[in-house]
């Protein structure tokens, strides 16, 4: 075993994840065999009592779709979201029974966007997590789809994983699907070949990469699967790419699937979901020296440098900072009211402090809610 797998084989928590495709009939409903297959490989992973697993799993729409009568997932958000209610409880109930086989308690946890990237919600979904993992459940967590709007939704359940990997501070994230890795081309073709590591953007150079699942009930895609994997490595966490089958021998640290290498240094949470988990609620346009203080000093932005606002926000919500140009340079809570700003621009706190008072003489973005977008 090479030296990095032997990382990944000593990895004690481990966040899962698992896509529709791999736990459902192609018509919808659960696989209850599947399901079973599954929950084996994860109750004897961490049976010595040394390895913690929290289990993120697609499949509440798609166990939904049977029941209700659906031929297929519904494309107009409403039905996804009834569909899901449906078949959240199914999908919990089925680990449940599962797991029970092995004296194992499932705890429940739904998240949205929303509930991750304000500063009060990320602590108290890491608490949730945490205590669970501590108290030796296991979570089984989802997007919230019952009640995720377009606005606040994470978009697919990779990126999800990827960001609890780095909430719970996991060693390791496994990826699993219907395909046993990333192909250079497409899978079915016999000239392509499995990539067995990734330590960089320069490895994919030139790989095809596609966008559809087989089974036709997920949203994800291996797009989606190698941009969660590149979220997690780029936070210091070691990814596996594999197929459900090989769920087993990807934790044992076995050669299979795809290894993305842990790069860089695990940043501030908050700001990892800030940046990959948010959806900007408005837009402040920056002048030339703030973008500067922001981008190479990394400071606060104060009021004296934002030139014009768009949108409505509230105090706490995500926004875009721009350059005159209309780039998105960085994303921030804002510390103000869209309302409130157009009589901030341009003006120093201490003027602020002496016309409004002292609740004025603060950041609009504080640096310590606030990201750089890729490419500044």
């Amino acid at each position: 075993m090479s030296a990095a797998r032997q990382g990944v084989a000593q990895a004690r928590r481990i966040v899962v994840k698992v896509g529709s495709s791999s736990l459902t009939t192609a018509s919808g409903g659960l696989d209850a065999d599947r399901v079973d297959a599954l929950v084996d490989v994860l109750a004897k992973a961490r049976s010595g009592g040394t390895r913690e697993i929290v289990l993120v799993s697609s499949g509440a729409i798609a166990a939904g779709l049977a029941p209700l009568g659906f031929p297929r997932r519904p494309r107009d958000l409403a039905r996804q979201q009834a569909a899901a209610s449906v078949g959240q409880g199914l999908l919990v109930a089925r680990y449940t029974a599962s797991f029970t086989r092995y004296g194992v308690r499932v705890g429940q946890v739904l998240l949205t966007g929303d509930d991750t990237s304000r500063r009060a919600h990320y602590r108290n979904a890491y608490r949730t997590l945490d205590q669970l993992l501590t108290l030796g459940a296991l979570p089984v967590v989802n997007e919230n789809d019952t009640v995720a709007t377009d606005e606040i939704r994470f978009g697919d359940n990779d990126r999800l994983a990827a960001l609890v990997a780095h909430l719970v501070r996991a060693d390791l994230l496994v990826l699993l699907s219907d395909v046993d890795g990333l192909y250079d081309g497409d899978p079915a073709r016999p000239t392509s070949s499995r990539i067995q590591d990734v330590h960089g953007p320069e490895d994919l150079a030139g790989v095809e990469i596609g966008s559809a699942g087989k089974a036709g009930v997920g949203t994800g895609g291996m797009v989606t699967k190698v941009e969660a994997a590149q979220i997690a490595a780029n936070a210091g966490i070691d990814v596996v790419l594999t197929s459900a089958s090989q769920a087993a021998d990807a934790l044992a640290g076995h050669p299979t699937g795809t290894h993305f290498h842990q790069r860089g240094r695990r940043s501030a949470g908050r700001l990892l979901w800030l940046q990959h988990a948010s959806t900007p609620k408005g837009a402040l346009t920056l002048d030339d020296g703030a973008v500067r203080a922001v981008v190479e000093r990394r400071t606060s932005l104060l009021p004296a440098g934002v030139e014009a606002v768009e949108g409505d926000f509230s105090a706490g919500d995500p926004v875009e900072l721009r350059d005159a140009t209309g780039r998105a340079v960085a994303r921030g809570l804002v510390n103000f009211d869209a309302t409130e700003i157009p009589r901030l621009l341009g003006r120093s706190t201490r003027d602020l402090a002496r016309d409004l008072g002292p609740a004025y003489e603060r950041e609009i973005v504080h640096r310590d809610d606030l990201v750089l977008l890729q490419g500044t």
